[in-house]
C-alpha cells in the first residue's frame, strides 16, 4: 500500500461517482505500469472542504475539478495560469513547490474537438448555461471571433433567457453549445428548453455530456439533420492536456 501512494491524483467536486476522470488515468496508469500512481474521485459536499482535502491527503500531485467548484475553487489557489485567470474558471490543479497551481484544460479540449465540424455559415453561438465549462466554451468562441450569446434560466441584462429564443433567433444563432448538466445519466430524458422545431441541416450541436451518447438535446438535433457531437473527446483531449501539465 505505500507503493500505491507515492503519486497521487484525483477528481474534486460533487456528486461524482460517474466520474470520466477515474476510469480515464486508472487505464492510462496501467498502460504505462505506473504502479504507484492512483487517481481519486474526492466527493465534496461543499468547496470549503477542500483545505482538508489537500492538508489530509499526502502525496497529491494534481487534481482536475469539476462541477460545480470549478470557479469556487480559485480562492484556494496560490497562482493561476493566465487563461485560467481571464476566464476566471479552473479545471486542473497542479501541485508545486511553490503552492497550488490552477489552469483550465477545458479550452484546449473544446476547442481541438470543435473545431473540424465549424463551418463558414457558423457565425453566431448559443452557450446553454453559464457555469464554469461555459466560461471556457465563450473563450473559444473568442479565440475563433466567433459572436456567441449566453442562455440562462436567470438571464442579466446582457444575456438571453430561454423565453427569448424563437425562429428568427435559431435561424441567426447556428452553433448551440450546451453546457448545463440536463440530460446526463440517468435523468436521460432531461434536456434544454430550446424550441427544436426550428433547427435545421445548418445548426451544429455540441453537448459537453458524454454521458449517454446522445443525449435528448442531441437526438432532437439529428432528427432534423444537424450535426451533433457530444463531449467524449472534449474530456479526452483536456485529461491528456491535465496530463502533460502535471508531468511538466
Amino acid at each position: 500500500m505505500e507503493n500505491i501512494e507515492k503519486s497521487r491524483f484525483g477528481l474534486v467536486g460533487k456528486h461524482i461517482s460517474y466520474s470520466f476522470s477515474k476510469g480515464y488515468f486508472t487505464q492510462k496508469f496501467k498502460e504505462l505500469a505506473r504502479d504507484n500512481y492512483s487517481y481519486e474521485n474526492f466527493d465534496l459536499a461543499q468547496i470549503e472542504d477542500f483545505p482538508d482535502l489537500v492538508l489530509l491527503n499526502k502525496n497529491l500531485k494534481g487534481l482536475n475539478v469539476t462541477i460545480p467548484y470549478k470557479e469556487e475553487v480559485i480562492k484556494y489557489l496560490d497562482k493561476l495560469h493566465p487563461k485560467a485567470r481571464k476566464i476566471g474558471a479552473v479545471n486542473t490543479i497542479k501541485f508545486t513547490k511553490k503552492g497550488l497551481k490552477g489552469y483550465n484544460t477545458d479550452i484546449y479540449g473544446f476547442k481541438e474537438s470543435i473545431k473540424p465540424y465549424i463551418k463558414k455559415h457558423h457565425k453566431k453561438v448559443l452557450i446553454l448555461g453559464t457555469g464554469g465549462a461555459s466560461k471556457a466554451v465563450a473563450f473559444v468562441f473568442g479565440e475563433f471571433g466567433i459572436k456567441y450569446s449566453y442562455v440562462s434560466r436567470n438571464p442579466n441584462k446582457n444575456q438571453l433567457g430561454y423565453a427569448d429564443l424563437n425562429g428568427e433567433v435559431l435561424k441567426k444563432y447556428t452553433i448551440i453549445v450546451n453546457c448545463t448538466p440536463l440530460g446526463t445519466f440517468p435523468k436521460i430524458e432531461d434536456k434544454p428548453a430550446i424550441p427544436y422545431e426550428f433547427i435545421g441541416k445548418r445548426h451544429l450541436l455540441f453537448d459537453l455530456i458524454y454521458n449517454p451518447e446522445k443525449t435528448a438535446f442531441l437526438l432532437e438535433g439529428e432528427k432534423r439533420g444537424a450535426t451533433i457531437s457530444n463531449g467524449l473527446r472534449m474530456l479526452e483531449l483536456q485529461a491528456e492536456k491535465s496530463w502533460a501539465i502535471w508531468n511538466s
